[in-house]
């Protein structure tokens, strides 16, 4: 029997369509990087680069998918969105007068994306959160602005004394703590959580962009019953389905959520297994079943860390190298990657989450020393 199909849509769809195809799933992708491994991975892919500077939109990324569609030649499940619509819940309806949305509705992706619908929510329910405001405070010492639906920590800046309004950007103050991530998997009929602790890779101008997570870390009992109670709040508030993600900042045992994404986050390399496990239970409960159902079937992760790798030694012109099984994301040789914008994504694992840490960077080192040398070499023999 063949396997069955699923339409996947994300700025990267590398993670998503590896995680389908563990769990028996025939990935069809669209996305704007159409690496090597995905493509290795789905049965069909299409690029759409320019999604990455100015989003996805809504008629190219219909034919795209029209044109994945019958790849597998059957009529595919449905379709699961990835990062790059937080912000577009208007691209969502879209897309959903086509396809079968397997994942959170229009609704619930704007309210999240919307600060003022999600920050007066948290008020209303009382969790604890940063200040937040939609117009600039009078001194910007200490505060941040921020995109509303924005991802990945680049759309983060440091405020200056004297802020100024700006189209979609709203204000939070700067707070201290560990940032601790919660995957959510979510229905009507249960929910299940798996926490990780993330680091960020300051740039310049971006002193907030996303580094890497780490999973199977140990979680305070008191601290865990309060993030598990904030997050079924939401789940319940929001009307989440599937896979979601929870950022929080912990100091001193004192927790406070700083964004809700309502979709798979990067962590679904930290968290999943060997099986797919986690796209299985993902596909279970926008099915209204109970993930947890799923899970207890033998989700198994092992203590894995996983960053991104940013061409921050300037613009690179991928050499032809024979990549290391330990990364993933690999853009095709001779592909240009811009001066800090991501380049690759390396995924380790290790007999705790420190030393899993600690690997990963060693080994972002030495990709990126192999980069940049084989493309010095590849230079220097033309």
């Amino acid at each position: 029997m063949t396997a069955k199909s699923v339409l996947l849509a994300s700025y990267s769809g590398r993670a998503l369509a590896a995680s389908a195809r563990r769990a028996g799933y025939v990935p069809l992708v669209v996305d704007a990087y159409g690496d090597t491994d995905t493509r290795e991975a789905a049965a069909a892919v299409r690029c759409l680069p320019d999604a990455i500077a100015h989003g996805f939109r809504a008629a190219p990324l219909l034919d795209a998918l029209a044109d994945v569609a019958s790849a597998n030649g059957d009529e595919p499940l449905g379709l699961v969105l990835g990062a790059g619509f937080e912000d577009t819940p208007g691209l969502i309806e879209t897309l959903a007068q086509h396809y079968t949305l397997l994942g959170c509705a229009p609704e619930s992706v704007r309210r999240c994306s919307a600060p003022k619908d999600l920050f007066g929510l948290l008020a209303h329910l009382g969790i604890p959160h940063p200040e937040t405001s939609l117009t600039p405070p009078s001194d910007g010492t200490g505060w941040l602005s921020k995109l509303a639906g924005g991802s990945g920590g680049t759309h983060i800046a440091r405020c200056t004394r004297h802020p100024t309004a700006m189209p979609h950007r709203y204000f939070q103050r700067a707070i201290a703590g560990e940032a601790i991530s919660a995957m959510g998997i979510t229905s009507d009929k249960g929910a299940a959580f798996a926490f990780s602790r993330q680091w960020v890779e300051p740039a310049p101008r971006r002193p907030y962009r996303y580094g890497g997570a780490v999973g199977n870390i140990e979680i305070d009992t008191e601290l865990e019953a309060r993030l598990v109670d904030t997050m079924l709040a939401l789940c319940d508030a929001l009307k989440l389905t599937g896979l979601v993600s929870f950022d929080f900042l912990v100091d001193g045992g004192e927790p406070m959520l700083v964004d809700v994404n309502p979709r798979p986050g990067a962590t679904l390399d930290v968290l999943d297994d060997a099986n797919g496990t986690l796209f299985k239970a993902h596909l279970a409960a926008v099915a209204g079943e109970d993930p947890i159902d799923v899970l207890q079937g033998g989700w198994a992760p092992a203590t894995v860390a996983a960053a991104y790798l940013y061409a921050d030694c300037g613009t690179l012109t991928v050499p032809a190298i024979a990549w290391p099984e330990w990364a993933a994301d690999r853009p095709a040789p001779g592909a240009v990657i811009e001066h800090h914008t991501p380049l690759a994504t390396v995924i380790v694992d290790a007999a705790t989450p420190d030393a899993a840490e600690a690997l990963c960077r060693e080994r972002l080192s030495a990709l990126e020393q192999m980069l940049y040398q084989s493309q010095n070499l590849e230079d220097a023999s033309s």
